[in-house]
């Protein structure tokens, strides 16, 4: 059983919104099926590219305002010419 409220942050990256957005939007309904209440105790925040998630991540945990943290990103290998230091970057945190 979760403890309520629940505060969540969320960070997504911007780059391949067509696919965080839809991954964000998964986030948010699943966090509602549980009872947290979306609009009022979840704090969504964009960053530019998956690169920025562990810094902007890092920050939310540190403040001590959320009970979790979750980050959303996609490297398309192909996408990008530094598709390796966005992958280390993003999952070395």
């Amino acid at each position: 059983m979760l403890r309520m409220p629940l505060r969540v942050g969320i960070v997504v990256a911007r780059f391949n919104e067509i696919v965080t957005r839809t991954l964000l939007e998964g986030a948010l309904d699943s966090l509602g099926r549980y009872g947290v209440d979306v609009e009022t105790d979840v704090h969504v925040a964009w960053v530019p590219g998956s690169f920025e998630l562990p810094v902007v991540a890092k920050s939310m945990a540190k403040s001590g305002k959320f009970d979790a943290v979750i980050t959303i990103g996609t490297v398309i290998k192909g996408a990008t010419a530094h598709y390796d230091a966005v992958v280390g970057a993003a999952t070395a945190g």
